[in-house]
């Protein structure tokens, strides 16, 4: 996106006074800044809610259960290669018997 330069702003700035005239200018631009106001204020008490801070879990050392199912699932993975190749070995390719 292009960068708004100082002569792009000062033609803005040109055509805003012809339309709205000199006396309309000044409350546009008070309304115009009261209501981005109003929206950061209500933008900040809605990250300020989403921001709850969680209490943290504590770090406990792993029990002798919890290590024995680690080593169990540890060695599960080495015959899952096996299984994988029997799966694809059975799939054969497409004889388009089906399709329309």
């Amino acid at each position: 996106m292009p960068n708004i330069g100082p002569a792009e702003l000062l033609v803005v700035l040109l055509v805003a006074l012809v339309v709205f005239g000199p006396r309309k200018l000044p409350e546009l631009g008070k309304s115009l800044g009261n209501g981005l106001r109003e929206f950061r204020k209500s933008t900040q008490g809605l990250r300020d809610d989403l921001n709850v801070i969680a209490p943290s879990p504590t770090v406990q050392a792993p029990t002798a259960a919890a290590v024995a199912t680690a080593a169990s699932v540890a060695a599960v993975p080495a015959a899952q290669p096996a299984a994988a190749h029997a799966v694809t070995a059975t799939l054969a390719p497409d004889s388009g018997a089906h399709r329309a």
